[in-house]
């Protein structure tokens, strides 16, 4: 009866849903440009600030830590919505990045302001990365949901491909030297003044995202844009032992946080990875640029397509991952020159990289829009919570181990593959349902 009352007001969209949409985008990649300064120019960092390779990586680390408090946002944002959450969010932020930008003249004190400030940053992980499909499902309509939750979510992305591109632009590397002692004080004071220009940039640029958000950022639009929108939803407690007993649930979680935890951290080492092999800091760079940026267009472009042709997401999910174990396949063999006689070129590394940053990548608004079909009515919010938090553990055993084991990489490329394939196999067992879309759909007529 309720469903029948609310069935009138469905479909009623509003053209302020793209600002919407593109102030919680902006946000997003704000995010991640903040997140991924440092990596792209440690060498100039090291210089200027005297950080140690503990504190480049601990600089990145911050990130995955961020999501220790992943399940206090996700129930902010289920009891309290998106103005709320995304204030929250964005203040953090603000503050992050104005800690950066102290200009204390004691390099231990400016130090530990940067990691405090990277930290807060990374606090704003959990809403950036799980909040697209709560806010697709407020906003839009059923035929336009798939694409909202890609550019929500890609955007993120986008923007730690973007540190790749501004932070060398704008900080020179070191001349020619790798030994802060032997750099001449001015070349030092140099690259500190131009890091500087782009920490207070990127403050500029967070307060004015924070600022547009406290103008104009509402929780909800007056009607709902759908049935789905407008149903009521099960609580924190109840949506948590729904999930956890969903075996189907169970196994596309697992089916998405392997294989994207896996890349994700070794994305993070990539310069590492392909130092072994002749690769060039600046060539790593561009291969991890051009993966980000084409799984970003692929992937809002395959959203799309779902949007058109409802109810092929199973499909689009094996396309992508038979795709991913292929081209990491093909990019670990082609690294065992001594084995496999492969050829190793720029190119061929290039190739596989960058096919396989678009496959995996572009699979992330897919895999959200399915989560959300599957366990409705569990709130978005819920439900991407849980997948990123395990992808982020994932990560974080990855990278735990490479702890220990750093002296050789080709069990970290083997790993690639291996969970490719584990995600497609348990796609190709998985029976798809769209509860969500049902309801719209048969409901709305």
């Amino acid at each position: 009866v309720a469903v029948g009352r609310l069935a009138p007001r469905a479909g009623r969209v509003y053209g302020r849903r793209w600002l919407v949409l593109l102030l919680f985008s902006l946000l997003s990649f704000a995010q991640g440009l903040v997140w991924n300064s440092w990596g792209p120019i440690q060498n100039s960092a090291r210089l200027a600030f005297g950080f140690s390779g503990w504190d480049i990586a601990l600089l990145v680390f911050w990130g995955p830590i961020g999501f220790v408090p992943c399940f206090f946002f996700m129930w902010l944002m289920d009891k309290k919505g998106l103005r709320v959450t995304v204030l929250l969010t964005s203040s953090l932020m603000v503050l992050g990045a104005g800690l950066r930008c102290v200009p204390v003249s004691d390099l231990e004190i400016r130090k530990k302001l940067i990691h405090g400030g990277q930290l807060l940053n990374g606090l704003a992980g959990p809403t950036v990365m799980n909040a697209a499909p709560f806010l697709s499902t407020t906003w839009f309509s059923p035929d336009e949901r798939a694409t909202a939750t890609a550019i929500a979510s890609l955007l993120n992305y986008l923007g730690s491909a973007g540190a790749f591109l501004v932070g060398p632009l704008v900080v020179p590397p070191p001349n020619g030297t790798s030994h802060p002692s032997l750099a001449s004080q001015s070349n030092t004071e140099h690259i500190k003044d131009r890091i500087e220009t782009v920490l207070y940039a990127e403050f500029g640029m967070v307060s004015l995202i924070f600022s547009a958000a406290l103008a104009y950022f509402p929780s909800r639009p007056p009607f709902p844009p759908s049935v789905a929108a407008a149903s009521q939803r099960l609580s924190y407690r109840r949506s948590f032992c729904r999930l956890l007993s969903n075996f189907r649930f169970l196994m596309i979680a697992l089916a998405y946080a392997i294989p994207l935890g896996v890349f994700s951290g070794w994305s993070g080492v990539l310069d590492l990875i392909l130092t072994p092999v002749h690769v060039s800091q600046v060539d790593a760079g561009w291969i991890g640029f051009w993966s980000i940026v084409g799984g970003c267009v692929v992937g809002i472009a395959m959203a799309r397509f779902a949007d058109f042709i409802r109810g092929m997401l199973k499909l689009i999910l094996l396309l992508l991952l038979s795709g991913a174990t292929l081209a990491s396949t093909w990019f670990t063999l082609t690294c065992l020159t001594s084995v496999t006689h492969l050829p190793l070129t720029t190119a061929t590394l290039y190739t596989s990289c960058i096919l396989l940053g678009i496959f995996l990548n572009s699979s992330v608004p897919i895999f959200f829009e399915l989560f959300v079909e599957t366990v409705y009515p569990v709130p978005e919010g819920i439900t991407c919570g849980v997948v990123t938090f395990l992808s982020n553990v994932f990560m974080g055993v990855l990278l735990f181990f490479l702890t220990f084991y750093h002296t050789e990489f080709s069990w970290f490329n083997w790993c690639l593959p291996g969970s490719c394939l584990l995600s497609l196999l348990l796609i190709l067992c998985f029976r798809e349902s769209y509860d969500r879309l049902y309801l719209d759909v048969v409901v709305s007529v």
